[in-house]
This record gives C-alpha cells, sequence and structure tokens, in this order.
C-alpha cells in the first residue's frame, strides 16, 4: 500500500521535511507516482504514532485516573520542595545576617570594656592622688602635693617665657 508524504508524516509523527531528507539520502524510496510505500516507512521509521497511541492507550484506559493523580500528586510534592528550597535559602540568609549582628554587638562590646577599663584606670589614679593629698596634709600642716606640683608648674611656665624672650 502506497501513502502520500503528507500522510505519512502525520501517522509517524515527522515532518515533511525530514521525509524528504531521507529520500534525498537514500534512506527512503518513493515510487514512481511519488508515493511512500507504508513497508518502507515501516522499515526506515518503525511503528506509526497513531498505531502506538492506540495500543497504549487500550493498555492505559484502566490505569489512567490513577497516572492522573500520581502526575498531580508528584507535581504538588515538586512545588512543595521547591517552596521548602526556597524557605532554607531564607533562613540561611537570616542566619548569615544574625552572625554579622552579632560578631558586630562583640566588637562593640570589646570597644566600651576598653575605655571602662581607661575610666577605671583613670579613677584609681585620681583616687591615689587624692588619699595622698589627704594623708599629707593630715601628717602635717604643708601645703598638699597638688598645691606644691601648681607651684612647680608656675615656675616652670616662667622659665619658658623668659626662654621666650631670648629667642625673640
Amino acid at each position: 500500500m502506497n501513502i502520500s508524504v503528507t500522510k505519512a508524516a502525520k501517522e509517524w509523527g515527522v515532518s515533511r521535511t525530514t521525509i524528504y531528507q531521507k529520500v534525498n539520502d537514500g534512506e527512503l524510496s518513493r515510487t514512481a507516482d511519488k508515493k511512500i510505500d507504508v513497508s518502507e516507512m515501516l522499515r526506515v521509521f518503525g511503528e506509526p504514532i497513531s498505531k502506538k497511541r492506540t495500543e497504549r492507550s487500550v493498555d492505559t484506559v484502566q490505569s489512567t485516573p490513577l497516572n492522573s493523580q500520581s502526575v498531580q500528586y508528584n507535581t504538588d510534592i515538586e512545588h512543595l520542595l521547591a517552596l521548602e528550597k526556597l524557605k532554607n535559602e531564607h533562613l540561611s540568609q537570616q542566619v548569615s545576617d544574625q552572625k554579622k549582628l552579632i560578631e558586630n554587638y562583640q566588637q562593640q562590646i570589646g570597644q566600651l570594656n576598653k575605655t571602662l577599663d581607661k575610666a577605671n584606670a583613670s579613677i584609681q589614679d585620681f583616687a591615689q592622688v587624692r588619699l595622698l593629698e589627704f594623708k599629707q596634709s593630715e601628717m602635717s600642716d604643708e601645703p598638699p602635693l597638688a598645691q606644691e606640683q601648681e607651684k612647680k608648674d608656675d615656675s616652670i611656665v616662667a622659665t619658658a617665657k623668659k626662654k621666650k624672650r631670648w629667642f625673640f
């Protein structure tokens, strides 16, 4: 039995261009009236798709609802998996951001501790100076240590002013 190129293309599910290429390459032959023998199509392309579909549909008529349900179930599972992946990425980003915040706060705490240590050292130095001044004032009627220091500072400033005059 001979069929046209168009009918052969439809039944086997290939394009007419593919059939013409096979003819030009010598893989497929045509009759004098430019038709193709069905046996040639079977030899080159195998069973026609329409026949395959019919055989499959007979085999799967009973299982179609089950397959449809399982396809829908698989699609739903894939969507849920994609959603969970997005949630996971979002949570990972949040964890990363929180770690950066914690690191920043730890640096700030370290800087504040250093500042506090310096302030405590200054307070201790000040308290020791005051304590020494208080003890000296109790032991003798001499001026406190701080007043003596002021006198020394005044004499140093006066000496510096005199030296400046000498230079200018």
